[in-house]
C-alpha cells in the first residue's frame, strides 16, 4: 500500500469535518482578501453616487500635474533607496558570512533594530540630527560648526527608507551567502583563480537571485511606505501621502482607490519576483553542499570590522536619539532628564491608552493570526482532498504579499462599511483592526509554516492510520508540538509589525480606539514631537522584550524539540 492511498484512507474517517474546515478556510480567506480587493479595484471605476465612470478617475489622476508628479518622485525615490539600501546590506551581510571579524552577533542584533521601530521613528530621529534644532545642524548646539542639509523633502525620506529597508535586504542577502557550496571555491583556487577573480565568478553569481530579491524587496517597501513621507517628506509628494490626502483631507475615494492600483503595481511584481527567486534558491541547495570555510585575513578582518561598526553606529545613533529626545525637558534649551513627555494626557487624548489598545491589537493579532495561519497552512499542505481548492487557498495565501498596507486598509474601508454587507458590524471595532493586521502579514508567517510542516515526515500520516489516530490528534500530538519553534516565530513577526504598522490601520481606527502608531502621526502633525518620539520609544522598547522574549522560550523549545527529534 502506498503513502498517499495510506493517507487518503486515514482522512476518510474525518472526511466531512475536514472537508467542512477547507470550505471554511477558502472563505475567510474569500472575505478577507478577495472581497476587499475587488471592492477596491471596482471603486476606482465608480463616482460618489456610485455610477459606472470608465477610466476617467485614472485620467483625472494621470493628467493633473500636481497629482502625477507623486509618481515619478515615488520612483525617485524608492530607485536611490534600492541601490543604496541592497548594497549597504550586500557588504553588511558578507562581512557575517565571509569574514572572521569577531563581534558578528551583536552586528546582527544592532542590524535588525529597525524592525522592532515604526517607519515614523526615523524620521523624528533625523529631525532631532538634521532639523532646524537638530545636534548635527548646529553642531552640537554650537560646539562645532554645523553642517545643515535639506531635510524635509526628498532626501529626508531617502535616509528614512534606507533605514527601513536596510534590514530586509540584510535578512534576504545573510541567507543567500549562508547557501554556497564551499566546492565551487575549492575548484577555483586548483584552477589558480585568485580573490577577486573568485568574487566575480562564484560569489556574485551565487547571489545574483539574491540580489535580485532584496532589489524588489526594498523597492516595494519603499514605494509604499507612508510613515516616512509623512513625518520628513514635507511638501513633497509620493503615492501614499497622495492616498492619505485624498482619503482623510478630501474624502475622495474613488481617486484614493485610483491611487491604491498604482501603489499595488510594483507590489504585484515583486511578489512575481519573490516567487521566481525562492524557487531557484530551493534549487540551489544539495544535502551535498559544503559550508564556506573561512580563511583567516587580518587586514580583511579588520576593513569589514570598520566598516560595520560604522553601518552599527549610524543605526545607534538614529535610535538612541530618539530616546535621549523623548527623555528632554525642552529640545534644545533645557537638555536635563525627565520623564514629562511620556505623560500624554496633553498631547493624546486618553495619554498612555493608544500604547495599551497597540498592545491589546498586538496579541489579538499574534494569537489569532498565529492560529488561523497554521491550521491554514495545515489544511494546504498536510490534507490530501480537494487538490485544485487547496491550490486556490496556496495562491490567495500568497496573495498578502503583494498588497501594501494601505491598499488592505482603504480596500476594508469599501468592503465592510458596506451597509447590505453581513460583516458591517465589524466596521469601526478592534477586530477590523486585527483582521487587517493578519492580512497584512499573513503571507510570510503562511512561508513559515509550511515550510516547518514540510520538514515532517509523511510516514506519520501512515502510522496513525495504521494505528486508527484520527487526523486531530496527529495535529495536536504531533503536528503542532514539532513545529512550535515556527509557531513562536510566526507569534513573534505578528506582534511586532501590529506594533510598528501604520499603513494597514491608519484608516481603519475609531476616534475612541486609537493606536499607538497613529497617535505618532498626529502628534507629529500637531508638532508635538518629543511626545511622538516617546511613543516610538515606548513601541521599540515593547518590541525589544517581546523579541527577547520570545528567543528565550524558543531556545528552551528548540532543544526540546531537537533532543525528542535525536531518539
Amino acid at each position: 500500500m502506498s503513502i498517499q492511498s495510506a493517507i487518503r484512507r486515514k482522512f476518510r474517517k474525518d472526511d466531512w469535518l475536514i472537508r467542512l474546515l477547507v470550505i471554511l478556510m477558502l472563505v475567510v480567506l474569500f472575505v478577507a482578501i478577495v472581497g476587499p480587493l475587488g471592492e477596491l479595484f471596482m471603486k476606482a471605476f465608480r463616482n460618489q453616487q456610485n455610477e459606472w465612470v470608465g477610466f476617467s478617475y485614472f485620467t483625472a489622476y494621470l493628467t493633473t500635474p500636481a497629482l502625477s508628479q507623486s509618481i515619478s518622485h515615488s520612483l525617485y525615490v524608492s530607485t536611490l533607496t534600492t541601490l543604496i539600501s541592497v548594497g549597504a546590506a550586500f557588504f553588511y551581510a558578507y562581512a557575517l558570512t565571509r569574514t572572521g571579524m569577531s563581534g558578528k552577533r551583536w552586528f546582527r542584533y544592532i542590524a535588525l533594530l529597525p524592525l522592532f521601530a515604526p517607519t515614523m521613528m526615523h524620521g523624528i530621529a533625523l529631525t532631532y540630527l538634521f532639523g532646524n534644532q537638530g545636534l548635527v545642524t548646529t553642531g552640537l548646539f554650537g560646539l562645532v560648526p554645523g553642517f545643515p542639509i535639506p531635510l524635509y523633502g526628498s532626501l529626508g525620506i531617502i535616509i528614512s527608507e534606507i533605514i527601513y529597508t536596510f534590514p530586509q535586504a540584510f535578512l534576504i542577502l545573510i541567507v543567500t551567502f549562508s547557501i554556497v557550496d564551499y566546492r565551487l571555491y575549492e575548484a577555483a583556487q586548483t584552477l589558480g583563480a585568485g580573490k577577486w577573480k573568485q568574487f566575480w565568478t562564484i560569489t556574485l553569481p551565487q547571489a545574483k537571485y539574491g540580489l535580485i530579491g532584496s532589489l524588489f524587496v526594498c523597492f516595494t517597501l519603499s514605494f509604499t511606505d507612508f510613515g516616512a513621507p509623512k513625518v520628513v517628506g514635507g511638501q513633497y509628494n509620493v503615492l501614499p501621502t497622495d492616498i492619505y490626502k485624498q482619503v482623510i483631507g478630501q474624502q475622495n475615494m474613488s481617486m484614493g482607490a485610483v491611487i491604491g492600483i498604482l501603489l499595488t503595481l510594483p507590489a504585484l511584481a515583486a511578489f512575481f519576483v519573490d516567487r521566481f527567486v525562492e524557487r531557484k534558491q530551493q534549487s540551489m541547495v544539495s544535502v551535498k553542499s559544503v559550508p564556506y570555510q573561512i580563511a583567516p585575513n587580518r587586514i580583511r578582518d579588520t576593513l569589514y570590522t570598520v566598516y560595520c561598526s560604522l553601518v552599527a553606529l549610524i543605526i545607534g545613533v538614529l535610535l538612541l536619539t530618539v530616546v535621549f529626545a523623548s527623555l528632554v525637558k525642552v529640545w534644545p534649551y533645557r537638555l536635563e532628564l525627565s520623564f514629562k513627555h511620556y505623560d500624554f494626557s496633553d498631547v493624546s487624548a486618553g495619554g498612555l491608552e493608544p500604547f495599551w489598545n497597540s498592545l491589546l491589537v498586538a496579541f489579538l493579532t499574534a494569537v489569532i493570526g498565529t492560529g488561523l495561519t497554521f491550521v491554514h497552512a495545515y489544511l494546504i499542505e498536510k490534507i490530501r482532498i480537494w487538490k485544485t481548492l487547496r491550490q486556490l487557498g496556496y495562491f490567495l495565501s500568497l496573495l498578502p504579499l503583494a498588497l501594501p498596507g494601505m491598499v488592505i486598509g482603504l480596500g476594508y474601508i469599501f468592503f465592510f462599511n458596506r451597509p447590505d454587507n453581513p460583516l458591517h458590524a465589524m466596521y469601526g471595532t478592534i477586530w477590523l483592526v486585527v483582521l487587517a493586521n493578519v492580512v497584512h502579514f499573513y503571507s510570510v508567517s503562511f512561508i513559515t509554516a509550511t515550510t516547518s510542516l514540510k520538514r515532517l515526515d509523511k510516514e506519520y500520516e501512515v502510522v496513525s492510520e495504521s494505528m486508527r489516530v484520527s487526523v486531530f490528534q496527529l495535529f495536536f500530538r504531533v503536528s503542532a508540538p514539532v513545529s512550535l519553534p515556527a509557531i513562536f516565530e510566526m507569534a513573534a513577526y505578528y506582534f511586532v509589525n501590529a506594533m510598528v504598522t501604520i499603513s494597514a490601520v491608519v484608516f481603519l481606527y475609531s476616534p475612541d480606539f486609537k493606536l499607538a502608531s497613529v497617535s505618532i502621526v498626529n502628534m507629529d502633525d500637531a508638532g508635538d514631537v518629543a511626545a511622538a518620539a516617546a511613543m516610538s520609544t515606548l513601541i521599540l522598547v515593547a518590541n525589544i522584550v517581546v523579541r527577547l522574549g520570545y528567543e528565550l522560550i524558543a531556545h528552551r523549545v528548540l532543544k526540546r524539540t531537537e533532543a525528542w527529534q535525536k531518539r
